[in-house]
Order: C-alpha cells, then sequence, then structure tokens
C-alpha cells in the first residue's frame, strides 16, 4: 500500500544488485512513494548485476560511480541534479565489500591490505559521498541519508570477520558527519542496522543460513525481510522522521535487546 510519503522528492539510491538485495527493494518502495530515483553502483557491479531491470520498473537513470573516487562521486552529484532539476532529498547508502571474507582469511590473520580497501569501500565511502554532497550543496536543507548497518558492529559474530570493524567505523561516520551536516543543513544522517537478510552479498558469509535461523529464534518478531527495510527506509526520507539524525537504529525483530529465547532454550537442551 502506497501512501505518497516521498511525492515529490528526489533521491540516490546506491548498491542496488539484484532483485534480493535491500536497495533494490528501497528503490522499488521509493518510487511507489511518488520519489524521483537515480541508481548508482560501481561499473563492475553494472556489468555483474541486473539494474537496467530496476531502471526501467522505477524509471531512473543509472550513473555508475566508484565510492572510492571523489571524481566519479562528483560526477554522480552533478548528473543526478542535472536530471532531477535541482537539489537531492535522500541518499540511501547500501554498499559493502570485505576481500578478507572472500579470501576466507580469518579476522586474526586478515591481510592489511585487503583490510584498507575493505574500510575505504564499505565505510568512509560515506564520508566521501557526504563530503561531495557537502561540497556540491546537493542536498537539500531537512534531506535525509541512510547507511545500511548490522549489529556485529556493538556484538561480537565471529564469521562476519572484518567487515564488523567496516560496520563500526561506518556508524561513527554517520555520528560524525550528521552533527556538521545537521548543523549546517538540518541534514540528517542515520544507519539501520538491519536483521540478516538473504541478500547475494550476505550469503557469501560463513555458516550464514545457520545463522539466520537462529537469528530467528532469537527475535520476538522473526527476521525483518528485505521489503520490510525498505519500508522503514522510506520512513526515515520521508517528513514524518525530520527530527531523526545520528541514531543507529535497530530493525531486527527485537534481536538487539533480546538476551535469550524460550525457542532458543528449547532447541539448546535437545
Amino acid at each position: 500500500m502506497a501512501y505518497n510519503l516521498l511525492k515529490g522528492k528526489k533521491g540516490i539510491i546506491f548498491g542496488a544488485l539484484d532483485e534480493k538485495s535491500i536497495a533494490w527493494r528501497t528503490a522499488l518502495r521509493c518510487h511507489e512513494e511518488g520519489a524521483q530515483l537515480v541508481l548508482t553502483n560501481a561499473p563492475v557491479a553494472l556489468r555483474m548485476g541486473e539494474i537496467n531491470k530496476l531502471a526501467e520498473a522505477v524509471n531512473a537513470p543509472v550513473i555508475g560511480a566508484d565510492v572510492t573516487n571523489m571524481d566519479d562521486l562528483k560526477n554522480l552529484f552533478e548528473g543526478a541534479m542535472k536530471h532531477f532539476g535541482g537539489q537531492v532529498d535522500f541518499v540511501l547508502h547500501s554498499i559493502g565489500m570485505s576481500l578478507n571474507v572472500r579470501k576466507n582469511k580469518p579476522y586474526t590473520e586478515i591481510d592489511y591490505g585487503f583490510n584498507q580497501k575493505t574500510l575505504d569501500i564499505s565505510a568512509m565511502s560515506l564520508h566521501r559521498v557526504l563530503r561531495t554532497a557537502w561540497d556540491l550543496d546537493a542536498i537539500s536543507d531537512w534531506g535525509s541519508v541512510v547507511a545500511l548497518t548490522y549489529i556485529a558492529a556493538q556484538r561480537v559474530f565471529p564469521d562476519y570477520n572484518e567487515m564488523a570493524d567496516a560496520k563500526a567505523l561506518l556508524e561513527g561516520v554517520a555520528r560524525n558527519f550528521g552533527y556538521h551536516y545537521g548543523v549546517k543543513k538540518k541534514v540528517r544522517i542515520n544507519t539501520v542496522s538491519q536483521s540478516p537478510t538473504k541478500t547475494t552479498a550476505g550469503s557469501g558469509v560463513k555458516g550464514f543460513d545457520g545463522f539466520i535461523s537462529y537469528a530467528e529464534k532469537m527475535s520476538p518478531l522473526g527476521n525483518a525481510s528485505a521489503d520490510q527495510c525498505a519500508d522503514y527506509v522510506v520512513s526515515l526520507f520521508s517528513d514524518l522522521t525530520k527530527m531523526v539524525t545520528m541514531q543507529n537504529l535497530f530493525h531486527d525483530g527485537g534481536f538487539s535487546f533480546t538476551g535469550v529465547t524460550q525457542a532458543v532454550i528449547e532447541q539448546m537442551e535437545k
């Protein structure tokens, strides 16, 4: 059901790879709620993914951008503003990549060159995006930026590896840049800590299927789906949440504040 929550608003969606991705589902919901969009991803992801299919569905142009390249980001925001005929109202940062995870290197034996790339792509990319928007005055007053994160930033999940450090840094960038952007332009910046979700990227984490089942048993409401996350992100892009900023918002069915559940106890006693 649509409520016209984003009618007249314009936004950039980073990271839509395929129909399983949260960014993809969010783009569909933003379009349904009346928003105009520009889609973007890294050049390699544009070749591997199916973003043109999404672009057709939401009537949006695709502008490729390497988030570690400031010239690419400048071109993206300038292209978006030219397309929209003005400033952007919201941005979704849905970006994450770990070479150490891909190479099956345990946390205690990470390659530090790989680690630098992980932090740059998965976390400092948010700073680069915000810095570019700041320099170009690309986000409108009372605009909204949301970055997707995970509870491994606060708790230990061994197989999440160095991505836990990246998510902790990502949340720090959101808070600190959120202060400065709030003072300057009333732009709000938040992170959403989502349930483990069966996306193409998430499924690459060791033991992911087992953890999905565990999280389902540990969450009073169950795991939140990608579509439910998209609903939540839409609310954060809307004018209904204009005074929410610099927050890490858990969207996980209650997992983050549950010590143990009866379902888990019963499973352990079998």
